[in-house]
Order: structure tokens, then sequence, then C-alpha cells
């Protein structure tokens, strides 16, 4: 039986975590078990190359994670329940990601023993600290190592490395890095980095190619995404992706995020989610039209926390499962249909249907008609209404004199 440490490596097969695969085995001695968990943002040909570089690199074992439909089930459903995004913005794609493909490769490591867990991050950005933070929590007795992070590499370095190693391949850096998920697609570059710049018409992954408007109907079910209208759609994500296929060529969803870092900077980044910013917004008028006052008052408040506590990696946290089932319980009445015109770069919500539905005729027409109160009922109510603070101007007033 080796005595050789075992060491689980979040693997995407870039240059950080190719570099790393190297550094653990060659020079720190590890037998390595990559594994990648994918959220809906790989094709199966990326999946095969990426793991035959894997083995090519000198894993001992490779496996992949498909995550997909849990990340949906345990997380993004409760972003669409919370109507979260973030700063007004951002619907928390790469954060989101991040903090549930760290939950499982901290799961696996625990699941096969290993010694220690490592990840490619460097020390510039939110990533350390959510990959971090999970395995500490779920696998504290595990070593956590991050060479990138730790040796303070340059790109240039790590290429310098692999080369000599006798790992040639194509390291060059491309305009614009590309994060793709199911809850959409981050894009980095060069205007990111400043506060002024947009991303030109090339960085965006989907291209504009339809310039006929058409409507669409979304039927949501107790406050999930189960149908479009005219399509098939097996489960929620399963509509996900196809609204995210008939909206994203119309270049609606594209936006830039400024935002508050978890290690203290701001941050800004493109990203383009036409399906998740349609599904909020209709999501939302649907809530509108069948939750009372209070209820969206208290969702949005803790909805707010919620996205932030996501966005730090605090994904672990018990409130988080607390906050979880009061969301879950306030969708029991969001029910029916959504109807949303698509044009190039924007989109409306023209309406909704729900049996649910509080603006009902019976009981009167805002402005209009009322058929549930008289005249006498509402002047009785403005007066016990405004009585405290008539009370509060008098005695403001007499003691000024």
């Amino acid at each position: 039986m080796s005595d050789q440490k075992k060491v689980v490596l979040a693997f995407s097969g870039g240059l950080d975590t190719s570099f790393c695969v190297k550094y653990l085995g060659e020079d720190l001695g590890y037998e390595i078990h990559s594994v990648l968990v994918d959220t809906g943002g790989f094709s199966d040909d990326e999946l095969q190359t990426i793991e035959a570089n894997a083995y090519a690199l000198g894993v001992k074992n490779h496996v992949t994670v498909n995550k997909t439909e849990s990340y949906y089930g345990d997380c993004l459903k409760y972003l669409v329940f919370g109507n979260v995004l973030k700063n007004n913005t951002y619907p928390l794609s790469v954060s989101a990601e991040r903090i549930f493909q760290a939950v499982a490769v901290a799961e696996y490591a625990k699941e096969i023993g290993a010694d220690a867990i490592a990840h490619g991050s460097t020390g510039a950005g939110n990533d350390q600290v959510r990959f971090d933070m999970a395995f500490r929590i779920i696998m504290p007795q595990a070593e956590i190592i991050t060479p990138i992070r730790d040796l303070k590499l340059s790109r240039e370095a790590e290429i310098d490395y692999l080369t000599k190693k006798g790992v040639d391949r194509a390291w060059h850096k491309a305009a614009y890095s590309i994060n793709k998920g199911l809850w959409g697609t981050s894009v980095g570059g060069k205007e990111t980095l400043t506060s002024h710049q947009y991303l030109p018409e090339e960085a965006w992954p989907t291209q504009i190619t339809k310039t006929d408007p058409e409507t669409i109907t979304l039927i949501f079910e107790k406050g999930e995404l189960v149908g479009l209208s005219g399509h098939d759609c097996k489960n929620p994500v399963d509509a996900i992706q196809k609204l995210a296929a008939i909206a994203q060529p119309f270049g609606i969803g594209r936006d830039i995020h400024v935002g508050d870092t978890i290690i203290g900077i701001k941050g800004r980044v493109g990203f383009e989610a036409a399906a998740p910013i349609i599904i909020i917004k209709a999501h939302h008028a649907l809530e509108k039209h069948v939750l009372t006052e209070q209820q969206l008052y208290w969702k949005e408040q803790l909805a707010n926390s919620y996205g932030t506590l996501l966005h730090k990696g605090q994904f672990t946290e018990p409130v988080m499962r607390n906050i979880e089932a009061f969301l879950a319980d306030t969708q029991a009445h969001v029910t029916g249909q959504v109807y949303v015109h698509l044009a190039p770069h924007r989109f409306t919500i023209l309406g909704i249907e729900s049996p649910f539905d509080l603006m009902s005729s019976v009981f009167g027409s805002y402005g209009e008609m009322n058929n549930a109160w008289t005249g006498d009922d509402v002047r009785g109510f403005s007066k016990v209404a405004s009585n405290q603070v008539m009370i509060y101007q008098k005695v403001a007033a007499a003691a000024a004199e």
C-alpha cells in the first residue's frame, strides 16, 4: 500500500490548474486526483478534452461531477424566489457557481479521504476565499494548497515552468476571459479593468443574430420556471437553457457589474445572462400581483442578505437554510403566465395571468371603481390612520409657542 499522500485538485484544464498538476505531483510528490464540477458550462466534447489533458499531465484519477440539477435545486431557485440581483444588476452568475463548485470539490475530497485539497486561484480575487472557506468548513483536517497564490506566479512564469516540464500547448492569453455556466457567462478584459470603458461587440460570447421582435410566455409553478410557450421543457434547468437560446441572440442580458469584492476592493466584470435577467424580472412581476405588501417587503430584505452571503462564500452558513425556507414558503401562490416581448438589446414585461392575481375587479379597480368599501369607510379609515401624526403636529406646535 502506497504511503504517497493524496491531494484533490479543483481542475478546469486551464493554465493555472495545469501548472498545479505538475507542481503538486513532480515537485511536492502528491498523488493527484483532479475533479471538475460541471454546473452547466461545458459541452461533452469540452469535458472529454479536459479529462484527456488531465491524464496527460499526470493525474492519478480524474472525475467529472455533474452538479447542474442540484446547482439549480439547492441554490439557483432561491435566487429566483428572492429576485436576487447584486447591486440591482448582477444575477450572481459566477458567485453562486464558484462556492457551489468549491463545496462539491470538498465533499469529493472527503469521500476519497484525501490528505490535502488544492485550487489554482490567484491572490487577487474572490474565488480564493470561496474555495478556502468551503474546504475548511467541510474538511478542516485537510491541508489547503494554493500554488499560484503562494508562489505569486506570473502567467509567463507558469508557461515557462510547463514548457520545461514538456507541456507545450498554446497557452496564449485570449483577449477576454470567459466563464460560462447555467446562470450566465462572465466576461473579463482590459475594459473591465477600467472604470469608464464598455466591452466591445466582439467581446460578447453570443453575437446578435436576431432582429425581428417576438413575444414569449414564461410559465411559473410555485415560483419556478417550468415551461415556455411553444417549447417542450422537461424541467426548470431545461427551461432556463431553452430561454437562453431564444433570448441571447437578441443581445439581451448584457451588462457590466461593479461591486465590492470579498477582499475589500471594487471589482468590475461584464456578463451575459439573458435567461436569469428575464426570469427574475418576470418572476418579480408575477409576485407583485399575487403576494401581499408585507410578503414583498420581507422577501426583499431577506433575499438581499441571502445574495450578499452567497457572494461572500457563505453558502454553508446555517442561516442560509433558514432564509431558503422562508423564500420557498412565499412561493405557494406564485403560479401563472408572464408575457415578455423580446427585441434587440431589450425586453418588456407585458403582463401576467394567474389564478391568484390580487388585482381582481371583484374588489375594485384602482382609480376607477370601489366595490368592497364605501366612501364613509375610507373617510373613517383616513381619520384613524392620520390620528397620531395629527396629534404630534399639534403638540409640537403648542410647545413651540
